[in-house]
C-alpha cells in the first residue's frame, strides 16, 4: 500500500473514491505461475567523488545520471543535518541512470536490472597532463593519473550495511556474488567505490562475497609452482562475472578486469598482473559460489600442464647449415652434398663439427682443404677459408666420408662488415656537393658506403650541432662525427619494426597474411576484422596519414588527445577510424606502424625497444642503436640536433607540453615522443652510420650476421617482393622498381634495390644486384624556418644534400664508372 501511494504522490494523482472504484472494477483472476523471477539482480556501490551538495545537485536536478540512494559522511561541510541519514532518490522499482554501459554474468546495460548506492567519497586524483578542473571528464581508469584514495566513514558504512541488509532482504534474487562496485561492472572506465571500500565488512555483516582462507591457501601452494595461464584466469574472471574475453593475451581488457577484481578482493596488491596469489584468490571464489564451474576451470588447469606447447623455429648460428650425408639424398647422384654459401675474396671460415667420421674429402670452389687426418669423433674444428674464397656465391661439396654410415656437420658463418682501408673509388664528386652545402647553410651529414662486404667510405661533414633556438649559428657549433647518434626518423619503421616482424615470422610467431584481430583481439568493430597484418605493412588498410593525438586539435576531436602511451595505444586498437576501403589504395601512414609496434609487444610480452635492442642489436654487437638514448646514459653531446625551437615550427604551432628548445637526443617525432613515450613502431630509434651499416650488411647476406641469424632467406624475399598493386612498395620496405623513385634510389639503382627515408634527414638504399649499400644521415631539420604561419619550409631541406636523390647518384656514379 505505501509503495501504491508513494506513485501516486509521484504522479500527482490524488485518491477518489472513483478511481479507486474504477481500479477495483476491473475483472480479472491472479494465479500465480512458477516460472518468474526478480527483476533486480544486482546492487551496485559507487563513490560520489564529490561532495554532499555536488552529488545532490548532479544526481538530482543537472547532472543526467541518479541513484537509488545517496549516503552522506561525517564532517563534510556541506552536508545540512547534525545526524547522518540516507537519501532515497529513485523508488527501488525505478530505473535509476547509475551503471552507464556495463555488464555483469551475462547481463548488459545494468540500469535496468540494479539498485545503485553513491557513497559520499572523494579521492584525490593529479595528473600532469591536465588542469584541476578537467580531471573529473576523464576516463577514471586512466594510467597519467595518480589517485589518493580516503577511508571511508565508519558511521556511513554502519548506514551503508543496515541499507544493503534491507536492499537484500527486499530482493532476494540477488546474490553474494551479484553484490558490485561500480568498477567490476564498467573496470575499463571506472574505478569506484575504490581500494579502499570495505568489501570484507560488508561480508561479515551477510552482504557480498568473500573467499575462504584455507581454500586460497589449497590453490597458492598450486598456482606458486605453476601459476594458471592468463587464458584460464580470463575464463575464470568471466565465469565469476567479468566482461573479458578469452584472448590468452595480458591485453589492456585484462589488465583493466584484475585491476577491478584486485581491487575488489586483494586491495593491498592492485597490480593488474595475472599472478598466482590473484589465481588462488579467484579459484577460492569459485569453488565457493560455482564449484561446477571451478571443477572445468581446474580440469582445463591441469590439461595445460601435460599440453606440450608448440616450439618456435630456432634460427640457425650460421648461413649454411649442412649436415653430410643428407637426410634425404636424391637418386643424382652428383646433387648431393654439395651448394653455395656468400662469403668475400680473402675471408671466410668453415666449422666442421664431426660426428662420427674419421676422414672426409671438402672441397671449396672446386678445391681441396686440408683438414685433420683423421678426424676424431665429437669434436669441432675451425678452418679460414680465406685462401679459396671469392666475391659472391662460393661453392662447396664433399665426398668419400668414411666410414660409411659415419656424418659431419659443416657451418658457413655470415660475412662481417669490414672497414676498407685502400679505396680506389673516386667520391670527389660526391664530398663536394656535400661539402658546397655545407658552406652554403647545410648543418651537417655523415655518410656510408658498403660494397662488397666492405665500408669503402665513411665520411662525416658539417656539424651536429649548428644553430641556436634563435635561429643564430652557435659561436662554437658541435663537430660532426662518424660516431654521431642520428634520429632516424622512419627508418625506425625498417631497422626496428620491420626487423622485428621479420625475426618473428621466421620463428614461426607471426603470420602476416591473418587478420590483426587474431593476435589484438580487442582490434575490432567497423572493419578491423577484415584487416590483415599485411595490409599495415602495405599501407593499404585504410588508415590517415597521422593522427596528432598529442593536439587537443587534431582533425577527429578531442578525444583523440593523449599524451599517455597506454591511452593512445587503447585509442590505436579500438578508437582510429579508417579514411578508406581496404587495400582501395596504398596511403603512407604512421598509424599502420604505431600498430605493427602494439602486435610486436603483443607477441613478445616485451616492449618494442627492449625486444629490439635485447634479441636483435645487442647480439649483433650494437651499442649505439637504440631508443630513448638520453634514457640510457647516451650523452646529449654525440647525439645530431634536429629542430630548433622544439615543435613549434619557430613559434607557428602550439599545443599542450610542446617543447621549445633545440632537440637533441629526444625523438622529433611529436606522435612518438608524446603520446607513446619515445618508443613507437613509426618513429624513435637513434643510431650510428657504423651501426646501420652493420644492419644493411646483415641484409645483404641475406638475414644473418656473423654467427647470428635474425631472420631466413625466404621471410626477406617475401617482405622486398613488389606488391603487384604497386611495384615501389614491398611489405614495409619501399622499392627502386623501374626507376618509379628516382627521388630517393636516384637513376642508377636496380630494381630490387629497397630501403627508406626518414622525416629528419635520413636516407637507405640496400642493393643486392650490386652488393651495395648507400647510408646518408643529415640533420636537415636543424635550421632555420622560412616562410609565413602556413606555407613554410626548412632551410635545410632546399640543398641537394637534404633531397637524398642527388648524392645517391653520385655514390653510384663513383662505383659504376671506376
Amino acid at each position: 500500500m505505501m509503495t501504491f501511494l508513494f506513485y501516486l504522490k509521484k504522479l500527482g494523482i490524488f485518491a477518489s473514491a472513483a478511481f479507486l472504484v474504477s481500479c477495483a472494477s476491473t475483472p480479472y483472476e491472479f494465479t500465480q505461475s512458477a516460472n518468474y523471477s526478480h527483476r533486480v539482480k544486482f546492487l551496485v556501490m559507487h563513490y560520489t567523488a564529490i561532495n554532499y551538495e555536488k552529488s545532490m545537485q548532479v544526481l538530482v536536478e543537472d547532472g543526467g545520471l541518479s541513484a537509488h540512494y545517496l549516503v552522506p559522511e561525517s564532517n563534510d561541510p556541506s552536508y545540512p543535518d547534525d545526524e547522518l541519514k540516507i537519501t532515497q532518490l529513485v523508488d527501488e522499482h525505478d530505473r535509476a541512470w547509475h551503471a552507464g554501459r556495463s555488464y555483469w554474468q551475462g547481463r548488459e546495460d545494468l540500469n535496468d536490472q540494479s539498485i545503485g548506492i553513491e557513497i559520499v567519497n572523494i579521492p584525490t586524483c593529479h595528473s600532469p597532463e591536465l588542469e584541476e578542473h578537467e580531471l573529473d571528464t576523464q576516463l577514471q581508469n586512466d594510467a597519467s593519473k595518480l589517485c589518493i584514495y580516503p577511508d571511508y566513514d565508519a558511521k556511513q558504512m554502519a548506514l551503508l550495511i543496515e541499507l544493503s541488509q534491507g536492499i537484500l532482504a527486499r530482493h532476494p534474487d540477488i546474490g553474494p556474488t551479484q553484490v558490485v562496485g561500480h568498477s567490476d561492472i564498467a573496470p575499463s572506465r571506472k574505478n569506484d567505490p575504490g581500494p579502499r571500500f570495505p568489501w570484507y565488512q560488508l561480508y561479515q555483516a551477510g552482504v557480498g562475497a568473500w573467499y575462504d582462507n584455507h581454500t586460497v591457501d589449497k590453490y597458492w601452494q598450486q598456482f606458486s609452482v605453476v601459476k594458471p595461464s592468463i587464458g584460464l584466469m580470463q575464463s575464470a574472471l568471466r565465469g565469476y562475472g567479468y566482461d573479458v574475453q578469452a584472448t590468452n593475451q595480458l591485453d589492456p581488457q585484462t589488465l583493466d578486469t584484475l585491476s577491478a577484481f584486485q581491487m575488489h578482493f586483494l586491495p593491498w596488491h592492485v597490480s593488474g598482473n595475472a599472478d598466482a596469489r590473484s589465481g588462488a584468490v579467484l579459484f577460492a571464489l569459485m569453488e565457493k559460489y560455482f564449484p561446477k564451474k571451478a571443477t572445468k576451470l581446474m580440469a582445463q588447469y591441469n590439461q595445460e600442464q601435460t599440453t606440450v606447447e608448440p616450439q618456435p623455429k630456432q634460427l640457425a648460428n650460421a648461413q649454411v647449415v649442412a649436415l653430410i650425408p643428407e637426410r634425404d639424398p636424391s637418386t643424382r647422384l652428383l646433387v648431393n652434398n654439395r651448394g653455395t654459401f656468400k662469403a668475400y675474396k680473402g675471408r671466410g671460415q668453415l666449422v666442421i663439427e664431426n660426428n662420427t667420421a674419421t676422414s672426409a674429402d671438402i672441397y671449396i670452389n672446386g678445391e681441396k682443404i686440408n683438414i685433420a687426418s683423421p678426424l676424431q669423433a665429437n669434436k669441432q674444428y675451425t678452418y679460414s677459408l680465406s685462401k679459396r674464397t671469392r666475391n659472391g656465391v662460393n661453392t662447396y661439396k664433399v665426398d668419400n666420408v668414411l666410414p660409411e654410415g659415419a656424418s659431419l656437420t659443416l657451418r658457413f658463418a655470415y660475412p662481417q662488415l669490414k672497414k676498407s682501408a685502400n679505396n680506389t673509388y673516386n667520391f670527389s664528386a660526391v664530398d663536394k656537393l656535400i661539402n658546397d652545402d655545407i658552406a652554403a647553410g647545410f648543418p651537417g651529414a655523415v655518410l656510408g658506403v658498403i660494397k662488397d662486404g666492405k665500408l669503402i667510405k665513411l665520411s662525416s661533414y658539417g656539424d651536429a650541432k649548428k644553430y641556436q633556438r634563435n635561429g643564430t649559428a652557435m659561436q662554437s657549433p658541435q663537430k660532426m662525427q662518424i660516431g654521431t647518434l642520428f634520429d632516424i626518423a622512419s627508418n625506425s619503421k625498417m631497422f626496428a619494426t620491420n626487423f622485428a616482424l621479420m625475426k618473428l615470422v621466421s620463428e614461426g610467431k607471426l603470420d602476416v597474411n591473418k587478420p590483426l584481430f587474431y593476435y589484438l583481439p580487442e582490434f575490432r568493430g567497423r572493419g578491423r576484422e577484415q584487416r590483415l597484418v599485411k595490409d599495415l605493412l602495405t599501407h593499404s588498410a585504410g588508415y590517415p596519414a597521422v593522427v596528432d593525438f598529442h593536439r587537443k586539435d587534431n582533425k577527429f576531436g578531442e578525444r583523440f588527445f593523449s599524451q599517455n602511451s597506454l591511452r593512445t595505444k587503447n585509442l590505436l586498437l579500438t578508437g582510429v577510424p579508417f579514411i578508406a576501403g581496404r587495400n582501395v589504395k596504398h596511403l603512407y601512414s604512421d598509424i599502420d606502424y604505431m600498430l605493427l609496434g602494439v602486435l610486436i609487444e603483443r607477441i613478445t610480452q616485451q616492449a618494442l625497444d627492449y625486444y629490439v635492442e635485447g634479441q636483435i642489436y645487442q647480439p649483433l654487437g650494437l651499442q649505439h642503436t637504440l631508443f630513448n638514448p638520453l634514457q640510457k646514459g647516451v650523452s646529449k653531446h654525440t647525439i645530431a640536433a634536429t629542430e630548433l625551437a622544439g615543435n613549434s615550427r619557430g613559434g607557428r604551432i602550439s599545443f599542450d607540453n610542446i617543447r621549445t628548445d633545440v632537440l637533441q637526443g629526444q625523438v622529433h617525432d611529436e606522435k612518438a615522443f608524446y603520446a607513446l613515450g619515445g618508443v613507437a613502431g613509426h618513429a624513435g630509434l637513434f643510431s650510428t652510420v657504423e651501426e646501420l651499416g652493420v644492419l644493411s650488411q646483415l641484409l645483404l647476406n641475406r638475414g644473418g650476421y656473423g654467427d647470428k641469424q635474425i631472420f631466413t632467406p625466404q621471410v626477406l624475399d617475401q617482405f622486398i617482393a613488389p606488391q603487384a598493386s604497386n611495384e615501389t612498395y614491398g611489405l614495409g620496405w619501399r622499392r627502386a622498381g623501374e626507376h618509379a623513385q628516382k627521388w630517393h634510389f636516384g637513376p642508377y639503382a636496380s630494381p630490387q634495390a629497397y630501403g627508406h627515408t626518414g622525416w629528419t634527414g635520413t636516407v637507405t638504399v640496400i642493393d643486392p644486384a650490386y652488393d651495395l649499400a648507400i647510408i646518408l644521415l643529415t640533420n636537415a631539420r636543424h635550421s632555420p624556418i622560412k616562410g609565413n604561419d602556413t606555407h613554410y619550409e626548412f632551410v635545410g631541406k632546399k640543398f641537394e644534400t637534404g633531397k637524398y636523390g642527388s648524392v645517391i647518384s653520385l655514390v653510384y656514379e663513383a662505383l659504376l664508372n671506376h
